[in-house]
């Protein structure tokens, strides 16, 4: 078993991979009584096309998180009652690239982590209970569907995207889930949900040594192929550049979309916090932009930008309640043109560089944001702990390189929601 030893962290990591595949993480925690561990699979809201056996499958939208649903079950009844009986606070998400199933405790950890691994492992469907769950989420979805937040992003998201499946809801539709039968639950469980697939990553005051026998004795011995996937080619172009819709709110409300250049592989890590760093300088709640806007009632406190990146996409979005949603796009743009041309403060690059450090550092004090940055990175090819490495080697020219290539009026689009 491989340990690293981050010396600016202050962390250690082992690491382990088993000759079925899975990728094992332990962080040590020692002194800690809560124990956290987080089991997922690559495999996400995004993947509904991917060749099986040499024959291309495509399958309906929602299925990943379907299936995330139905994993909870088991002949013996319910892994989520099991869990909660010995202690521990179980749950599960899934992303648009993961299906990740967690829990905590600071009992029984081992027997926990033995229920963990066993029912995300052996999957067990009937077509009585899969038609009973398409109830469930068809009224979940219908709740989402009627919630403003909602319906601005996916609507953002379909507006950047002409053919990625980054388009599609993570939860599917009520149309396109009622196509989901058990037969093709585990299709998609046979394919995804194999060690070689998954990464199990645990954070607390545990043996490493326990935990990787413990998975090397209750896992599958062989892992499976790589799956090929196809989210899409998705050109340059926007698919529409505005889009509008009436809800019962009080007040209007926009997002601003950029589509970004995807990221190159293996440089997710330094894209991340290039497009992170970027945000924060053009949008962050201390910039010239932000203040100006305040200022003139543009927008209010709900106003906020972030930085995404998901399987061969990246975007950039900003927005909030505003009254006049196409002048804060145009001041978006003329701020960011500024920067390009007469270059970024330095004492205020330092500010937003010091501040965006201290917040990964932050994050390490959160078990589940540990065991999630390790898997997503592993899924794509970084090492999240290096970050210290990459803020060294980040300049204001990067940021100006980003800002010049993707916030432009060809890379924008407009999503509204205004009132009924």
């Amino acid at each position: 078993m491989k340990q690293s030893f981050y010396e600016r962290l202050g962390e250690s990591v082992y690491r382990e991979t088993l000759p079925n595949g899975l990728q094992i993480y332990v962080v040590p925690k020692p002194g800690y009584a809560k124990k956290y561990a987080f089991f997922a699979t690559r495999y996400g809201g995004m993947d509904t096309r991917f060749c099986l056996n040499g024959k291309w499958l495509d399958t309906p939208a929602g299925i990943a998180h379907y299936l995330e649903h139905k994993m909870f079950d088991t002949k013996e009844g319910n892994a989520l009652q099991e869990l909660a009986k010995n202690g521990a606070e179980p749950n599960a998400f899934t992303s648009n690239a993961m299906t990740g199933y967690y829990f905590d405790s600071t009992d029984h950890f081992e027997e926990n982590l033995e229920i963990l691994l066993s029912f995300v492992s052996i999957p067990y469907f009937t077509e009585e209970s899969v038609a009973k769950e398409q109830g469930i989420i068809g009224q979940e979805i219908r709740m989402v569907e009627d919630n403003p937040d909602w319906q601005i992003y996916v609507r953002m998201m379909r507006a950047l995207y002409q053919n990625s499946t980054a388009r599609t809801s993570i939860a599917g539709t009520v149309e396109s889930i009622s196509h989901i039968t058990a037969e093709t639950l585990y299709d998609c469980h046979k394919a995804f949900y194999t060690p070689s697939n998954m990464v199990l990553t645990v954070v607390g005051d545990v043996d490493p040594i326990h935990v990787v026998d413990l998975a090397r004795r209750v896992l599958p011995r062989e892992g499976g192929p790589v799956i090929p996937r196809d989210h899409g080619t998705e050109p340059p172009e926007v698919a529409e550049k505005e889009t509008s819709l009436a809800m019962e709110v009080s007040c209007p409300q926009f997002l601003t979309g950029f589509k970004c250049a995807p990221a190159r592989e293996g440089d997710c890590l330094r894209a991340n916090v290039v497009g992170d760093m970027a945000c924060d300088i053009l949008l962050g709640d201390s910039s010239p932009l932000y203040l100006r806007l305040y200022d003139e009632g543009l927008i209010n406190t709900s106003f906020g930008g972030a930085f995404e990146t998901m399987p061969g996409v990246a975007y950039l979005y900003a927005g909030g309640d505003s009254k006049d949603a196409r002048k804060v796009r145009e001041e978006i743009l003329k701020e960011s043109a500024r920067l390009v041309r007469e270059g970024i403060d330095e004492e205020f690059y330092q500010q937003v560089r010091k501040a965006a450090f201290g917040a990964n550092l932050r994050g390490l004090n959160s078990f589940e944001n540990i065991a999630v940055s390790l898997t997503e990175g592993y899924f794509n090819g970084y090492d999240p702990f290096r970050f210290p490495q990459v803020f060294d080697e980040v300049t204001k020219e990067d940021i100006r390189d980003f800002l010049r290539e993707n916030i432009t009026e060809e890379r924008c689009v407009l999503s509204e929601i205004v009132p009924r």
